[in-house]
């Protein structure tokens, strides 16, 4: 697989998505079964969806960079 192959499928950026998205399910499932949570695990959580939506953002608006071919 040539590296244009794995840029213009975004195999890398997609991966790092699916492993946030475990990262926040994992996170959210801990903080729903907590009894009594405070303001740091309140802040903790915000914080992870805060990466996420930072994360997503630039997924999305990412522009596909220019390569140059090079024939050997």
């Amino acid at each position: 697989m040539k590296p244009q192959q794995l840029n213009r499928w975004r195999v890398i950026p997609r991966l790092l998505i699916l492993m946030y998205m475990i990262v926040f399910l994992q996170v959210t499932n801990w903080f729903m079964g907590l009894s009594d949570p405070n303001n740091a695990q309140a802040g903790f959580v915000s914080a992870i969806v805060g990466a996420g939506a930072a994360w997503f953002g630039l997924y999305v608006n990412a522009k596909e960079t220019p390569h140059e071919h090079h024939d050997e």
